[in-house]
Order: structure tokens, then sequence, then C-alpha cells
């Protein structure tokens, strides 16, 4: 019949290697979670970026002022026309 102190030391010995089991699982885990955070950053960066271009507001002074030099003018009402 084995002891109890060997039932304790065996009970203890399956409880430490869950334990390392489940700490490199954590890891694992930890591991996949920074790099989803980085790709998610990424994302939020590229919309940012896409944003900007496509936002007329984003527009430089200086692609302003090319596109009214592109010939393009701006029709000015003069009193007596329609």
């Amino acid at each position: 019949m084995p002891s109890v102190v060997g039932l304790l030391e065996l009970r203890e010995l399956g409880a430490r290697r869950r334990l390392d089991e489940l700490r490199e699982e954590a890891d694992r885990i930890q591991a996949e979670v920074a790099v989803a955070e980085l790709e998610g950053q990424q994302w939020v960066i590229a919309r940012g970026r896409v944003d900007a271009v496509l936002t007329p507001k984003a527009a430089t002074p200086l692609a302003r002022r090319s596109s009214r030099m592109c010939g393009t003018r701006t029709p000015t009402r003069r009193p007596g026309t329609r």
C-alpha cells in the first residue's frame, strides 16, 4: 500500500506539470495577442492613410493650386447674365 506522503507527492507532481502546461499555453496566447494587436494597429494606420488621401480637406495647398492651374475655371456670375 502506497504511503500518504507518496500519494501527495504524485498529486503535487501532476499539479506542477499542469501548471507548466498552462504557463506555456499562456505564453503562446500572449504572443498571438501581441501579433494580433500589431496587425490591428497596422490596419488602423492604413485606414487613416486612405482617409487622408481621399478626404478633400487633406489636400495640400500645392495640390489645390495645381488643380486650379489645370485649366479648370470656375465661372463667375456677372450682373445681367444667367
